[in-house]
């Protein structure tokens, strides 16, 4: 009987659709299980093999829970706004809408051909109007409580894609879309102001189960901090307000720092005598990213401003202030005091500039090189506070600068507000209108969805604004509010703002009254498994948190947190241990592997490459191995002999393997529980296997490979598909070996190995092994010394010559 895997596949799976096996009930009285995996941006490319890799991890999860009776929810869906397929657009002269239906159908045939058990019937797609009508209706609410607001500000401006990016689009001050350089800009954005959840999402991390490298990155990008707003007056009458950790330094504070885009240097533009310098500082700075101006390696450098000079608040001391671009308007209040003495940063910075470099932490030779480890240490050259310890310094200058009203105690965070508009045309309107009279003004909610308009070109325009701005039909409307000539806002929402809250339609993908039913939300959420990748711990994960918690502010949402669990996959490498690319040659494409080996092949092989957590390299010979496993498995079909119970001989390996595969599969070690599979077989092998053991078998195995299961099943006579079969149950005392082998040595060598129980005495275990007839023969002529007996181990029988 040939092993002819894609008549097998192409059957499974039209069989799985035309059963409408995967769709999801609403019974919401059985047990439900949400299963999610990130969905994806639909490229021309089509998947490639890492796409699968998390898929299949949860698909696994997901048969297990349908087999174990639990009603489960695994969607998929389309995150199809954004740049790249606006640029494929322009440059191939395609309309975005057309280029996104392409590469969605591709999709889709593709992951089908996997047998993967999505639900299509809860399918989203980002683009489509009735799912961004409540993207839009979410903003709106936003808008509504004050969370979106307009401000101008500096921001990343990408200059091939010539659009806005947020802080975390930008990747070593390049754009993480084109790979282009990102230059600062001044340009009026919409924010959402998700700096007003930073401490509840730190705080309900606590909550949910997140592998502890997702929650590391999360609290690490909030950047939680404890300090003191401490206020310098400056000699033209200005406060420079500014936020530090290390309030007990003050006294070695030698000068400060604004950013160049501080709003003081437009103010002081008549008092400072080299503004002609510190302007020429500000066009330079202007052409580089966050990162390379916060690059800790980079050269220091700066303009000292003439005419304008800080005052030290603990010494009345006037100090000098910089314009320098590694502070950043952004972060903080855009103004730092430096103490040279005890941070790297500052001490490269004074040894250039030539500044003064009090030490106020006891240790290390400062003029030499900065002394920076002053967690501890006594206070120096402080004032009040010598000869106080750190952390006793800390308390009294706090409770000293709240008595003299020059500061008071602060928490601060590094997250910043999310930076939320784009001048582009592929995404969501923005569904607001500016009206002289009335200001912004949203469009009514029964007005929307807001619809893009059909346009001629969508190239970005030059000037910065969105291609939509040229729309002047679409763009000159009425304010809703008073009726007088209003203009609708034409910067469109980021990419980010669809993936949002995806998880929350798919509970109720139709309803065009509500976002989703509240009967739907409180059956189905939260997720409880959520599998993504690590790059997005600190984008998708940590905005679509700030969505929910908004939701549930206002009632749409009955739980705090969307995901109870939390897990990432590593990435699947090319041969060799080198990622894959085009320009390498070494990208793999899924389809020439489905149809060279199977569906089956390249679904088990993905599981059994490696730690799923971990970066893997791909290798074509153990693909075939995986391949091999299963023509076995098919071949050991024709060997089955009839039994209705496991027999004596398999009966442990059979309760084992139940075990482990059942807890390997929860624990994302996929690789042992093939493995353990794999062994089964061989005991097979070696044992024979009858029906009852055979069945168990491809149970175990059908969420790995659930085409050829499913077919073997169907060989065995039966008539209900594997779908849902009741999950195998094992035994616990019928994992433990109730027997074992040890060997037996004399003198020091093994002459044999004996089985002996669980239970046997030092007594009992002596005997079988001095009676095992290699060993008696071995002894025969001897006389016995010693018998060492390790229980479980080994016996060692010390011998001398008659």
């Amino acid at each position: 009987m040939k092993y002819d895997y894609t008549a097998i596949e192409h059957k499974w799976q039209d069989k799985w659709e035309e059963a409408q096996a995967f769709r999801a009930e609403n019974k919401y009285d059985k047990p439900k299980y949400y299963a999610l995996v990130e969905f994806p941006y639909p490229s021309g490319q089509g998947l490639h093999v890492g796409h699968p890799r998390p898929y299949t991890a949860m698909d696994i999860v997901a048969r297990k829970r349908r087999m174990e009776g639990y009603n489960v929810l695994f969607p998929m869906g389309w995150d199809a706004f954004g740049l790249p397929t606006e640029n494929y657009a322009i440059k191939n002269h395609v309309h975005p809408e057309e280029v996104t239906r392409q590469n969605v159908a591709r999709f889709k045939s593709q992951l089908r051909s996997l047998g993967l058990s999505f639900d299509w019937a809860r399918e989203v797609n980002t683009t489509d109007p009735s799912y961004y009508k409540w993207t839009q209706w979410i903003f709106l609410q936003l808008f509504k409580k004050g969370l979106a607001y307009k401000t101008t500000m500096p921001v990343n401006w990408c200059t091939s894609c010539k659009c806005v990016l947020a802080n975390e689009e930008v990747v070593n001050g390049v754009c993480e879309r084109c790979g282009s350089p990102v230059i600062r800009k001044e340009k009026s954005q919409w924010m959402l102001k998700i700096t007003e959840y930073a401490q509840r999402l730190l705080d309900d991390l606590d909550q949910v189960d997140y592998i502890e490298r997702v929650k590391t990155q999360q609290r690490n990008w909030i950047g939680r901090s404890t300090g003191a707003q401490v206020r310098f007056d400056t000699t033209e009458g200005d406060v420079l307000e500014i936020y530090t950790t290390r309030p007990d330094t003050l006294f070695g504070a030698t000068y400060m720092v604004i950013s160049p885009e501080h709003p003081y240097i437009e103010k002081w533009a008549g008092k400072i005598q080299n503004m002609d310098a510190v302007r020429e500082y500000q066009q330079q700075s202007a052409r580089k990213s966050d990162f390379e101006r916060t690059e800790l390696v980079k050269e220091k450098t700066g303009v000292c401003i003439e005419g304008v000079r800080g005052i030290n608040p603990v010494n009345n001391q006037e100090i000098p202030i910089f314009v320098s671009d590694y502070v950043l308007m952004s972060y903080g209040t855009g103004a730092i005091m430096a103490v040279p003495a005890h941070d790297t940063r500052d001490w490269e910075f004074a040894k250039k500039f030539e500044l003064p470099i009090i030490e106020v932490v006891k240790g290390g030779d400062v003029e030499k090189e900065a002394f920076t480890d002053c967690e501890t240490g006594i206070m120096v050259n402080s004032g009040f506070l010598d000869g106080l310890t750190v952390e006793e310094a800390k308390v009294k200058i706090v409770e000293w600068l709240e008595k003299e009203k020059k500061g008071e105690t602060k928490v601060n965070y590094k997250l910043r507000d999310w930076v939320f508009s784009r001048q582009r045309y592929w995404g969501e309107p923005i569904p607001l209108v500016y009206c002289e009279k009335c200001g912004w003004v949203p469009v009514p909610e029964d007005q929307l969805p807001l619809r893009l308009p059909e346009v001629d070109s969508y190239e970005p325009t030059d000037d910065g604004e969105s291609p939509l701005a040229k729309m002047t039909d679409w763009v000159n409307t009425a304010c809703p509010h008073c009726g007088a000539p209003a203009k609708r806002e034409t910067d469109t929402m980021p990419q980010w703002a669809g993936s949002s809250w995806y998880f929350l339609r798919y509970c109720d993908p139709c309803n065009d009254k509500e976002l989703a039913s509240k009967e739907a939300l409180e059956y189905w959420m939260p997720v409880d498994w959520y599998n993504g990748g690590m790059e997005h711990t600190t984008l998708h994960l940590l905005y679509s948190r700030f969505w929910h918690k908004f939701l549930y502010d206002i009632g749409v949402v009955p739980q705090p947190e969307p995901y109870r669990k939390r897990t990432s996959h590593g990435m699947i490498l090319g041969e060799g241990g080198e990622k894959m690319s085009k320009s390498r040659g070494n990208v793999i494409n899924p389809d020439d592997i489905v149809r060279d080996y199977g569906a089956d092949t390249m679904r088990l092989y993905e599981m059994f490459l490696g730690d799923f957590e971990k970066a893997a390299p791909w290798s074509q010979n153990a693909v075939k191995g995986c391949r091999r496993f299963l023509e076995r498995v098919w071949a050991l079909f024709d060997q089955v002999q009839p039994g209705d119970s496991y027999t004596q001989k398999n009966e442990g390996e059979m309760h084992k393997t139940i075990k482990k595969v059942t807890e390997d599969i929860e624990n994302l070690k996929f690789n042992t529980a093939i493995a353990a599979l794999m062994s089964l077989l061989n005991t097979f092998g070696d044992n024979g296997v009858n029906q009852a053991e055979y069945k168990t078998f491809i149970l175990l195995l059908s969420p790995f490979a659930p085409h050829i299961c499913e077919e073997l099943n169907e060989r065995m006579g039966g008539t209900e598909m594997l779908v849902y079969a009741p999950w195998p149950k094992y035994d616990e005392s019928k994992t433990v070996d109730d027997t074992l082998e040890i060997g037996v040595q004399i003198n020091g060598k093994v002459k044999a190995t004996v089985w002996i129980g669980v239970q046997d005495t030092k007594e009992q275990i002596q005997e079988k092994a001095m009676a095992e007839p290699k060993v008696a023969a071995a002894l025969s002529g001897m006389q016995v010394v010693k018998v060492i007996v390790i229980p479980g181990r080994i016996v060692n029988i010390v011998v001398k010559p008659a």
